[in-house]
Formats: C-alpha cells, structure tokens, sequence
C-alpha cells in the first residue's frame, strides 16, 4: 500500500519490488533494484527515510523516521544492505553492505559503520555507535559507544539517564510523569502528521522531486517490477548444444 502523507508521496525506482502488503508512507525514497516484502512498513513522520540501491527489508519489518520543531530523526539504509524479518530501526543511520538480522532493533541517532552484522535480538540504543566491519553478537545491548549484555539491566539504566533518552527522543525531561506526557503529545503529533493521509497508487521515479499525487483513477494493487529480460538457464544450455551440433555437422 503506497500512502501520501502530509503532501508527499513516496518514489519507489520501477526495477524495485514492493510486495502488495507492504505499507510504504510520506517522504520514503526506494532505490534500484530492491525487495519490500509483505507486511514490511516504511514510515516517514516529519523526516525523509532513503533506502539505497539492492536493498532488502524482509517481513514484518519496520522502519520509521521522524521529525519536529525540536530533533529531527531521518532513516538511511545504505547499499546492499539486509533487514531481518521482524526488526526495527528508527531515526538511525545504516552504512552500506550491513547484515541485521531477525528481531534487532537499531533506535535513534544510532550509526552503524559499512559492513556491520548485528546477530538476532540485538539492541542499538540511542545514539550507539558500531564500527564499520564489526560484529554484534546475540543478546548484545549498546549504548553509545559502551557494550552490555541483557544481563546488565542497571547499567544499561544508567546509561540512558546519562544519555537522556526521553530528552533527546521526545523532548520530555525524565520523571513519574513522563511516560503519560509523552503518549500526550506524541498522539498529538501523529494526528496532525496523519490526518490527511490517502492510499495512492501513483508511484513517482527516484529522480523526481517530491510533490502532492493527483488522485487516480484507480489505485494500483502493488508496485510491479521492471526486471529486464529474465534468460531460463535449462533452454539456453539446450539452444548452446544445438548451436555446437550444427557446427559439427558443417565440419563433417
């Protein structure tokens, strides 16, 4: 399902495909060559979201970017990268050829370095930092640049408090309080960012620029794929065998 949101439709390249389940909103950018799968959903609140070219984002996946008056959170998944079936990223920044696999959540102002691979059910909190090339294993938590285990429930507290993540996330100072003004004011902000948003099935090229779709006629049920020729294996060996035997013929 391709969604404008807030005036803007998303650009999806023809030779990527999106699955019909796939949910795609706002300011989303789809370079070639790449796979959506269904039930993945690509969410751009206030932020642009760029995914680069032969990307994959598997089942269930999520990824969202946002932005206020206050922070500003864009996505980008860098080339030839992999997101596992059920993962998360928000307002983060995905180096080319990174491996993330099934169930890890990479948050806010977090950066990974070309050529990550976060195991299953890792955990990149705001602002963490992975270096290009390393290698995340299952159950890790990283905060900043620090590294824990899920076993390190008061460090990791502490770590955030240090970071500030209700500040730097919401712009809400920590307290009894702050969980309840949060869903306050970011219901707030999701009603005014989604209050006029409708299903569209015009998809615009990479290249274009951004601008409000004219409402079709009719809404295309999925983004359909300019592959290019597709060669079958099996009856171009058997086009190669008949090709040599008339040649051998000829000699005789």
């Amino acid at each position: 399902m391709i969604v404008e949101s807030n005036g803007t439709s998303p650009r999806i390249h023809r030779s990527a495909v999106v699955a019909s389940t796939a949910t795609i909103v706002g300011d989303v950018e789809i370079d070639e060559g790449c796979a959506i799968m269904h039930g993945a959903v690509l969410v751009a609140e206030g932020a642009p979201l760029r995914i680069g070219p032969n990307c994959v984002v598997m089942e269930q996946a999520v990824l969202r970017a946002s932005g206020g008056a206050v922070s500003q959170f864009p996505l980008t998944l860098g080339e030839a990268s992999l997101v596992g079936p059920g993962a998360y990223l928000a307002g983060c920044e995905i180096g080319p050829g990174c491996f993330i696999a099934s169930g890890t959540k990479v948050l806010n102002g977090a950066r990974l370095g070309a050529g990550c691979s976060l195991a299953a059910n890792v955990l990149i909190h705001i602002k963490g930092e992975v270096g290009e090339g390393e290698r995340i294993p299952t159950g890790s938590v990283v905060v900043g640049k620090e590294r824990f285990t899920t076993a390190d429930g008061a460090r990791i507290g502490q770590a955030l408090d240090a970071m500030g993540f209700t500040e730097y996330v919401f712009n809400v100072t920590p307290g009894p309080d702050a969980g309840a003004e949060i869903a306050v004011l970011y219901s707030a902000f999701l009603r005014k960012r989604h209050a006029e948003d409708r299903v569209t099935g015009a998809i615009h090229p990479a290249s274009a620029k951004s601008a409000p779709a004219k409402k079709p006629a009719a809404a295309e049920p999925a983004v359909k794929a300019d592959v290019g020729k597709v060669y079958d294996v099996t009856f171009y060996e058997l086009e190669e065998m008949q090709r040599r035997r008339e040649t051998g013929k000829k000699k005789h």
